[in-house]
């Protein structure tokens, strides 16, 4: 398929090789056409020199058979318009911007712009490495309600179905990290030694979880 980017910094290159090594056609805008130097040689896309929220230079890069469009400049503002520019004005369903301010990224997201907030997501993988797994979630969603996070459940909850750990614990699995291999949950599968569990939770019910999880099982009445 054809996907337009606008911006070609470090994000937007590297996407624009990604992209067409697995491929797909690519355009990339930028305003500054030096920028154009981080793609590689051998490069086939479009290289669109201008404005990534103008409608002719939109056009130019394909905007009209685009099945995607990814907004990655340096500018939020720059970011948010073309990406709805791109679905508003040219029907394309699929856009993402990227965001530097997280507030902005939520009100946005609500406006059905699907963004990406660089600096919550840098700042959480910086504290998922400095700090003991569980402290920092692995994935929040852009209102900051719902998160997805390791757990290692008490060693006497090995043997449990996990059906039966989600029904007596109120949450929810999604899957488990076992020996390193990534598991989805089946109505067969049962809690091992060394399971690393990944649950979805409510951000604010995320204490109980934790603590309910490195506690042996209650007896059930």
């Amino acid at each position: 398929m054809h996907i337009v980017i606008m911006g070609c910094g470090r994000v937007g290159s590297t996407l624009a090789h990604i992209l067409e090594d697995s491929g797909h056609s690519v355009a990339i805008i930028d305003r500054d056409p030096q920028a154009f130097r981080r793609l590689r040689a051998g490069f086939r896309g479009r290289r669109v020199t201008g404005i990534g929220f103008d409608r002719d230079v939109l056009t130019e890069a394909g905007i009209e058979s685009a099945a995607a469009y990814v907004a990655v400049s340096s500018g939020d503002n720059s970011n948010i318009i073309s990406a709805r520019v791109a679905r508003e004005t040219f029907g394309v369903d699929n856009v993402v911007a990227r965001i530097y301010d997280p507030r902005r990224a939520e009100v946005y997201q609500r406006l059905g712009i699907p963004t990406v907030a660089t600096v919550r997501w840098t700042a959480d993988q910086i504290m998922r490495r400095i700090l003991p797994e569980g402290a920092e979630p692995l994935w929040r969603d852009p209102t900051g309600t719902v998160i997805l996070a390791e757990v290692t459940a008490h060693s006497d909850w090995i043997g449990t179905r996990v059906v039966d750990l989600e029904s007596r614990v109120r949450t929810r699995v999604a899957f488990i990290n076992r020996m390193g291999e990534a598991l989805t949950i089946t109505d067969d599968s049962v809690v091992q030694e060394g399971d690393v569990l990944h649950v979805i939770a409510a951000e604010n019910d995320m204490d109980r979880v934790n603590k309910v999880l490195a506690a042996a099982p209650e007896e059930e009445e």
